[in-house]
């Protein structure tokens, strides 16, 4: 079993990837598809081994491979505009994993409350990185960092769900 996880985790991690390259930019961010990676990774593997596929992804792209919005990769990415959005994706897996087993009759209340979490983590980042010492309001930062994107990723979220319900029992 420990290897099937494996296998599937890295699989995972590739599909993120993936979702990562396929982008439209919209200002300094973009958006893509990697939520719905996310999401589907947690709900399909579960919160322990979809946070670890997240996690490795993350750590390939720290390693310089291009596999970040735009074929990128690297610490630059990482510590970038959009930096704080991708290590939101870690928290908002590990919120995924606790919610879920906390709750596990409630994997779409997880996932929401997961991309708040997101969103939170990459608005914060994009405050203190880019508006310090600006006059820059909280309205700015939410029509800027979250407006944008909360219906496209509503939509993905709720794809990811559906779509994770019959992936799930080929997973398990």
């Amino acid at each position: 079993m420990k290897i099937r996880n494996m296998a599937l985790c890295g699989m995972c991690s590739a599909l993120l990837c993936l979702c990562g390259w396929l982008s439209f930019p919209l200002g300094d961010t973009a958006i893509t598809l990697q939520t719905f990676g996310i999401f589907l990774c947690l709900s399909a593997l579960g919160g322990k081994w979809g946070t670890v596929s997240i996690f490795v992804y993350l750590l390939l792209g720290a390693a310089g491979l291009p596999v970040f919005s735009g074929f990128r990769g690297g610490m630059g990415v990482l510590l970038g505009a959009t930096g704080g959005y991708l290590v939101g994706f870690l928290v908002c897996g590990l919120v995924y994993w606790l919610l879920s087993v906390l709750f596990p009759r409630h994997s779409l209340t997880a996932m929401v409350a997961g991309l708040f979490i997101c969103y939170l983590f990459g608005s914060l980042w994009y405050y203190i990185v880019y508006t310090a010492g600006s006059a820059a309001t909280l309205g700015f930062i939410l029509a800027k960092c979250v407006l944008p994107f909360l219906l496209p990723d509503m939509a993905k979220l709720l794809l990811a769900h559906s779509l994770s319900k019959k992936l799930r029992p080929f997973v398990y």
